[in-house]
């Protein structure tokens, strides 16, 4: 007797990246880019930060209005899901390197990015086989077709309606707040640090 395949906790993963957030507080406050706050590099990368993070969050909404309440209750393929697999958990990786990036550092986006990546991936397989047990023709004939996380836009197929679920958009929102909390607080960081006599770590 086979062993039953259980959904994915969405749960541990939602807890693990709030996790993340909250160790981006002090990594916010106590370093500073190396680049300096006045240089050229400063001023390209904390506006394309902010624009990452933004793209990444409108991403976010864009793969919940088509799988908003349908996880592991059918296998969605419309969409941004019909050109990678797992379209939300690449727009939260970008958003999350997007942080990196506003914070006029390369290693914070490497690092914040990778390791929301790696938190995300862990979900995503737990969630590949509990869709390959539940829709075993289906799924393998998606996954064959179309790519794990780094999308195929020749591959793009949307219906001309989309109904979705108000409540999964109102979590997503609080999410989305999450991302977007840190612009204004990246942008007012440095003026703490100097208001406040603060040394901070400076990282490149």
């Amino acid at each position: 007797m086979s062993a039953v395949i259980k959904p994915a906790d969405q749960r541990k993963r939602i807890w693990l990246l709030r996790g993340l957030g909250l160790l981006l507080v002090p990594l916010v406050l106590f370093t500073t880019s190396a680049w300096g706050d006045e240089s050229i590099m400063a001023e390209v990368l904390e506006p394309l930060g902010a624009l990452v993070v933004i793209a990444g969050v409108l991403g976010r909404f864009w793969a919940m209005l088509y799988i908003g309440g349908r996880k592991n209750g059918m296998v969605m393929q419309d969409g941004p899901y019909s050109m990678c697999r797992h379209p939300l958990y690449l727009f939260s990786t970008i958003a999350a390197t997007g942080l990196g990036i506003m914070l006029g550092s390369i290693v914070l986006a490497v690092m914040i990015g990778g390791l929301t990546y790696v938190v995300l991936m862990q979900t995503a397989q737990k969630e590949e086989e509990f869709l390959r047990a539940a829709f075993p023709d289906t799924y393998a004939a998606y996954a064959e077709r179309v790519p794990l996380i780094v999308p195929d836009l020749s591959l793009f197929s949307t219906p001309e309606e989309v109904t979705f679920f108000v409540s999964n958009m109102r979590t997503n929102m609080a999410d989305a707040l999450v991302f977007l909390a840190f612009i204004p607080l990246a942008e007012a960081i440095g003026g703490f640090h100097e208001i406040l006599g603060w040394s901070a770590l400076a990282i490149y």
